[in-house]
């Protein structure tokens, strides 16, 4: 799998320099880019194109609220990940309508922060533990806690098995569709629900409607 694609955007300096250097301890991220306020985020991304923004709320010329509607006009496909010291209901609400993808507080663990931006990379939605009653009166239970989840453990494979499971395909459909057997789609299908720890069909249809899937970038195997 090629690695997550950041955008560091802070107007503080020291704040920037502070995550660049944490965030290269890991071999799967890569900084391409920071931003010192929200003009430079939307600008940057715009170019960039990064697979998650780190986002500060309190910025000049444009606020985070504001950069992030303008960034995911102009960069789509870009999850954004908030990370402030504020954490009153009201910010963490207008930024999660704006389209961040996950709130976390800038108090937060190394190894949270890590976790949080692979899950947000998939689409989840994460919130810092203290801050997941906001995101429940938004989203309901479609939300981590920036923790390792079930989908963080399945294979490129499985994910795709999962999207045509979402997608109402049947065994057989599935097996015409990705080249494998019938047999080798229901080994798929049993280690999906076992890592989530999902017991009925019912079940899987709603994880899969709680958490947008993307295409697996990774090479399939069989």
């Amino acid at each position: 799998m090629g690695k997550i694609t950041l955008l560091l955007v802070d107007d503080h300096t020291v704040v920037r320099q502070g995550l660049r250097a944490l965030l290269a301890l890991h071999t799967d991220f890569e900084v391409i880019g920071e931003a010192a306020n929200g003009h430079e985020a939307v600008t940057s991304a715009a170019r960039l194109k990064p697979d998650v923004v780190l986002m500060d709320v309190a910025m000049p010329l444009l606020n985070g609220r504001q950069a992030t509607r303008q960034l995911l006009k102009v960069a789509p496909a870009t999850r954004v990940l908030v990370l402030s010291s504020y954490s009153d209901e009201e910010c963490v609400t207008q930024m999660l309508a704006a389209g961040a993808t996950g709130y976390l507080l800038k108090q937060a663990m190394p190894e949270e922060l890590a976790q949080a931006i692979r899950a947000a990379r998939r689409g989840l939605r994460v919130l810092s533990p203290s801050l997941a009653k906001y995101g429940k009166k938004r989203y309901g239970n479609g939300l981590t806690d920036g923790h390792p989840t079930g989908l963080e453990r399945l294979t490129a494979r499985e994910v795709q098995v999962l999207q045509l499971i979402g997608k109402g395909f049947s065994n057989r459909e599935m097996a015409g569709e990705l080249g494998i057997s019938i047999k080798t789609v229901e080994k798929h299908r049993q280690k999906v629900m076992d890592k989530l720890d999902i017991h009925e069909v019912a079940g899987l249809t709603r994880f899969i409607l709680s958490h947008p899937l993307e295409e697996p970038r990774q090479p399939l195997a069989a």
